[in-house]
């Protein structure tokens, strides 16, 4: 997909920054899924989450590209192009 995604440039880190969404962590909220921006470490959680931090995270910083946290999964996603990708 690197070719029909100009995103992937945007990508500086993958290692996520805590082990469960930040705001649901901050608040005490749970959550379903989690996923990791790859521009900055963010974890937010996942839209079947009822507060869906990481795509709020998306809109607020533009950090198009984005993967799975959940064990055994390495899919990721870019917002801007609605593309999924896997970056292993």
């Amino acid at each position: 997909m690197s070719d029909q995604c100009e995103h992937f440039s945007q990508i500086h880190t993958h290692a996520p920054r805590t082990d469960g969404c930040e705001e649901c962590l901050k608040t005490g909220d749970t959550w379903v899924h989690l996923r990791t921006c790859l521009v900055c470490g963010h974890v937010g959680c996942c839209d079947q989450s009822k507060n869906r931090h990481a795509t709020r995270h998306f809109h607020a910083t533009r950090h198009a590209m984005m993967r799975s946290q959940q064990p055994g999964e390495t899919w990721g996603w870019c917002y801007v192009d609605q593309r999924m990708f896997d970056p292993i």
